[in-house]
């Protein structure tokens, strides 16, 4: 099975999670560092479905390899000798919340994952283009 599909917008990087307990409560409520998060992982995960119902594909339980090129606006003040995007949103933390996304709709957990590769890149729309294949 090999899926193929684009999510439109500014990819978002999945950072770090903090926890904390309200007064009178007695477990803790975890939120993200990154507000743009939950609807870019939404978009991704709808997408996601959709390609899996248009391949007639189902949730995979053995190996899975991953290829995702994250595009982002290239900046008007750069120059245009640079060709590569080396700023932020870190590329592991963009693939965590790549992976983390499609867990429960392409794959079981993204422990399956055993090989991925992903590169930023500037590009107009902004977008993630992803291509999973089970092995």
């Amino acid at each position: 099975m090999t899926i193929t599909f684009t999510v439109h917008g500014t990819p978002q990087p999945q950072g770090s999670t903090k926890a904390f307990i309200p007064k009178g409560w007695k477990r803790a409520v975890l939120t993200s560092d990154n507000k743009r998060l939950r609807p870019w992982r939404q978009d991704l995960s709808l997408i996601a479905q959709e390609a899996m119902a248009k391949a007639g594909a189902q949730l995979t339980e053995g190996p899975v390899e991953i290829a995702v090129t994250f595009y982002f606006a290239r900046p008007k003040s750069l120059k245009k000798a640079v060709t590569d995007k080396t700023t932020k949103p870190d590329l592991d933390k963009l693939l965590r919340g790549l992976l983390d996304a499609m867990t429960g709709i392409v794959y079981r957990d993204d422990a399956q994952v055993v090989h991925s590769e992903q590169w930023k890149a500037f590009g107009l729309p902004e977008r993630a283009e992803v291509t999973v294949t089970a092995r």
